[in-house]
């Protein structure tokens, strides 16, 4: 339409993204967000509704593009569990490396904000841990481990994930973060050898 401003959706998303994912909910302004995606107040509120609207639709992006890559990571569970649940850590790993977004994780982040987000923002948030949990264990029906033990594993993974998003934005180096990983993985392993040798002893 003739005089209408014309933007791109996706790249407003991301701009916005990074700013909440930087200084967090409470602390970003609509001025912030007008200032970091191009976009005045009434343009941001007839695109994408209110401050919470906006922050959910930004949670969301967030969730289904690493989502996205994490389920890449463990696709190949099935052939190689072990190398996959490691992969699903590189997502986070090369996540945190990026020096074209923050360090963290924004779902993370908006968990540990609920006492300020409203009931919906926090719960999209822990249904985003769910879904995260739940690959893992998807991909831990590969390991042979017993149903309690993958269960166990898939809690434990996805909370290591998360910790490492906290422990960058407190200045961890990626060495200190791979030692986190490399420990759950030699845990994880040690745990699937026991079942395998096991198994050899009951035939």
């Amino acid at each position: 339409m003739a005089g209408k401003k014309q933007f791109d959706v996706g790249i407003v998303l991301d701009a916005a993204m990074v700013q909440f994912w930087r200084a967090g909910y409470a602390d970003t302004s609509l001025d912030d967000l007008s200032r970091t995606t191009g976009l005045n107040r009434s343009s941001l509120y007839s695109s994408f509704g209110d401050k919470d609207s906006l922050y959910l639709r930004c949670l969301d992006r967030y969730a289904a593009r690493y989502g996205n890559r994490y389920d890449e990571a463990l696709a190949r569970a099935s052939e190689e569990p072990l190398g996959a649940v490691r992969a699903f850590f590189e997502v986070t790993l090369q996540r945190i490396a990026d020096p074209d977004v923050p360090d963290g994780c924004l779902i993370a982040q908006t968990v540990m904000a609920t006492p300020v987000l409203s009931p919906t923002i926090a719960a999209r948030a822990i249904e985003a841990l769910g879904f995260q949990r739940a690959r893992l264990r998807t991909a831990l029906n590969a390991t042979e481990l017993t149903e309690a033990d993958a269960d166990n594993f898939a809690v434990h993974m996805a909370t290591v994930n998360q910790s490492l998003a906290v422990m960058s934005r407190a200045g961890a180096s990626q060495k200190e973060l791979r030692t986190v990983i490399d420990i759950s993985m030699s845990a994880l392993s040690h745990a699937r050898s026991q079942v395998s040798g096991s198994e050899m002893r009951e035939q």
